[in-house]
């Protein structure tokens, strides 16, 4: 058993390679093999967003606080509040963050595949942001 006290793992800033704006994320856990969960607290600032990603065992967004934005490729603009819980499927390309004028917290949950849970994409354009595109 590991037990991580609250306040020991230290919070980072988002790597802006990943997400345009002000993001910081609260490390939960990373289970050792063979074990493969990965769940982090991110606090989207108003506008900050993640790029186009997908995860290859798929990805779970639970809303902690406030409003936000979720979108698959191809597909219209979601809000999403606190409370609301969001699966996406494996290799489903989307984005994620906050609204234009509202913060938004959430718990993202994943799982590793040969030690990566991610595919990194291109960032999300203000147009796409703003549902125009």
């Amino acid at each position: 058993m590991d037990i991580k006290a609250a306040g020991t793992v230290p919070s980072r800033r988002a790597p802006s390679d990943w997400f345009t704006g002000t993001v910081w994320q609260d490390p939960l856990i990373e289970t050792p093999a063979p074990a493969r969960l990965q769940a982090v607290i991110v606090r989207f600032e108003p506008g900050a967003r993640t790029a186009w990603h997908a995860h290859p065992l798929g990805q779970t967004l639970h809303v902690v606080s406030g409003s936000g934005l979720v979108q698959v490729w191809g597909q219209p603009l979601r809000e999403i509040k606190a409370g609301d819980t969001v699966w996406i499927p494996p290799g489903e390309k989307h984005w994620h963050g906050a609204g234009p004028n509202t913060t938004m917290a959430h718990i993202a949950m994943q799982e590793m595949l040969d030690g990566k849970s991610a595919e990194w994409m291109e960032k999300v354009s203000d147009t796409q942001y703003s549902g125009e595109a």
